[in-house]
C-alpha cells in the first residue's frame, strides 16, 4: 500500500515568492500543497480547516504577522509542525517563535536547497534550525566566550540525554514514552533532571544545547 503524500499548507504575501515556493515543493512527489494563503488571517483559517501535516509560514505578512499565526494555531492545535522561512537572520526572531513552538526556522536564501529537506524534518515530528541560525542559538543567551550552553562538566544519564534528544526533536511525551517504552511520569522526571543539570528554563535552552551538541542534524 502507498504512502500517501505529506500534506503542506504555504504561506507568503508575495505572490511571485508563493508560486516558486510551491513550484519547489510540488517537484516531491511525497509532497502535496493542499492549500495557499497571502495574509495571515487567511493562513490561520486554512491551517485550523484543512490540518495540514505541515505549514510553511512566513513571518512579514498583512492581517496578522507570521509570529502570531504560529502562536493562535499552536493554541488550537498544538500538534501543528510549522516552518517559518523568513529573511530574518535575527536570533530575536528565532528566540520569539522557539518560545512559541514552531518546528523549523529557513532563511529564505536558503530555500532553494533546503526547503524540501526541512519539511520532511519537522513534518516528522523533528525540529529543523537553518545551518546559520542553529550557530546564532548556540552563541545566544549568556553561554559566553564559546562556551557550550550547560555548561563543559554537566553529565547527564543515557535516559536523560535520550528523552532530552527527542524533546529538541519536538517530540511530545506521549511520542517518547511509546519510542523509549518508559511511562510518561517517568519521562517528566527525567526531563526535569536533566533540565535542573544544565540550569535550564525554556525550550530555547533545550534547542541550543541539541545544536551545540549535534542532535539537529541528526536524521
Amino acid at each position: 500500500m502507498s504512502v500517501p503524500p505529506l500534506r503542506i499548507l504555504m504561506v507568503d504575501d508575495h505572490p511571485i515568492v508563493l508560486a516558486g515556493l510551491k513550484a519547489l515543493v510540488q517537484t516531491d512527489q511525497s509532497l502535496e500543497v493542499v492549500g495557499e494563503a497571502r495574509d495571515g488571517r487567511t493562513a490561520l483559517r486554512l491551517a485550523l480547516a484543512l490540518r495540514p501535516d505541515a505549514v510553511v509560514l512566513d513571518i512579514s505578512m498583512p492581517e496578522m504577522n507570521g509570529a502570531e499565526v504560529a502562536q493562535a494555531l499552536l493554541a488550537e492545535q498544538p500538534e501543528c509542525r510549522i516552518l517559518v522561512l523568513t529573511v530574518h537572520e535575527d536570533r530575536t526572531y528565532l528566540r520569539r517563535l522557539l518560545e512559541t513552538g514552531v518546528a523549523g526556522y529557513l532563511v529564505k536564501r536558503s530555500a532553494a536547497d533546503e526547503l524540501i529537506r526541512a519539511i520532511h524534518a519537522v513534518a516528522a515530528g523533528g525540529t529543523y534550525l537553518d545551518p546559520a541560525i542553529a550557530g546564532k542559538v548556540v552563541g545566544s543567551g549568556g553561554q559566553g566566550g564559546g562556551q557550550r550552553p550547560g555548561g563543559p562538566n554537566v553529565a547527564l544519564s543515557e535516559r536523560e540525554t535520550d528523552v532530552l534528544r527527542l524533546i529538541a526533536h519536538g517530540h511530545s511525551n506521549k511520542e517518547i514514552s511509546a519510542r523509549l517504552a518508559i511511562s510518561i511520569k517517568t519521562i517528566e522526571t527525567y526531563k526535569a533532571r536533566a533540565m535542573e543539570k544544565l540550569g535550564f528554563k525554556t525550550r530555547v535552552d533545550v534547542v541550543r544545547y541539541a545544536a551545540a551538541e549535534g542532535w539537529l542534524s541528526e536524521a
